[in-house]
């Protein structure tokens, strides 16, 4: 397979996602690799990419905007004192090949580079499962070693002074409507506020985009004009990962890597995260969200 040519998902017989692994996009951008566009089994559209109020958001995948100050977010960087400012210090995710290629998923090598130093070696998983006539799933896991020889941090604007912008790890821009996506979270499970199974249920939980964001869940969901995405922590550490949810500015979810302080990495060292995210036709209520998500992680 060309690795310069999108790569196409596919589930239930039909395409359900694309995958750029070389974009053609400016350094500012923090070119990488990412989804788009990702659509429900009926066709409709859940990604959106470079929009015109954030240009460096891609889709799905997964972006930093703090690796030992470089940033593979894309956009300006947020300094300490001083706010956003426009800095010379964007990363690179290179696409290094593929282990892996089939219709339903492949097994990806990436090098995180910056300042012609290869800072982190990425192995990402993806893959799309079939779930109801209705609803896929997307299991994305990235597992990040640090190859730089030295200890390392990643951050966020809210380590670095800002709160509530704890952004960095696995994010998914959707698109933008005409009214913002209704937000809400799991139910509450055993007596940690997670189901047995680390899926979550359904009954009472957190609703709307102030409860949501920043609070740790299984999972929380978006829901806009014929289409629901439930995102899902699918390991234990992912849970640990307080989400980042945005509604009424801009639609986009991610699981926070750097939320209450920096993650040092040290050298040799990797960790992982997986992300399952149910893609439905729709508008989905709690209770069918928690079933699907069940059955999304246990697949």
């Amino acid at each position: 397979m060309n690795p310069e040519a999108p790569t196409v998902l596919r589930c239930a017989g039909r395409a359900v996602a694309r995958y750029t692994t070389r974009p053609d996009l400016a350094a500012d951008h923090s070119p990488r690799p990412y989804l788009h566009p990702v659509t429900t089994l009926a066709g409709r559209p859940v990604t959106e990419t470079v929009p015109e109020d954030h240009p460096h958001h891609l889709g799905a995948g997964v972006a930093v905007p703090d690796v030992a100050g470089h940033n593979f977010w894309g956009g300006r960087t947020f300094v300490r004192d001083l706010g956003p400012v426009e800095l010379d210090n964007h990363g690179v995710q290179r696409h290094d090949g593929f282990k892996l290629c089939d219709p339903d998923g492949f097994v990806e090598e990436l090098s995180w580079t910056a300042g012609g130093e290869r800072l982190l070696r990425e192995h990402r998983t993806v893959a799309a499962t079939a779930l109801t006539d209705t609803a896929w799933a997307l299991d994305l896991t990235f597992s990040l070693t640090n190859v730089s020889g030295r200890d390392l941090s990643i951050g966020s604007p809210a380590t670095n002074g800002r709160p509530g912008a704890a952004y960095g790890g696995f994010f998914w821009r959707a698109p933008k409507e005409a009214t913002a996506p209704v937000v809400f979270g799991a139910g509450t499970g055993g007596t940690d506020g997670s189901g047995a199974d680390g899926a979550g249920t359904g009954g009472s939980g957190a609703d709307g985009e102030e409860a949501v964001h920043g609070a740790r869940g299984d999972w929380v969901a978006l829901s806009g004009e014929g289409w629901t995405l439930v995102f899902a922590g699918a390991t234990a550490r992912t849970r640990e990962d307080p989400w980042f949810v945005r509604a009424a500015e801009y639609p986009g979810v991610g699981s926070s890597l750097a939320h209450d302080g920096r993650l040092p990495v040290a050298a040799g060292e990797t960790f992982v995260r997986r992300v399952v995210t149910v893609v439905a036709d729709g508008r989905l209520d709690r209770d069918s969200a928690a079933a699907l998500v069940r059955k999304a992680v246990a697949s």
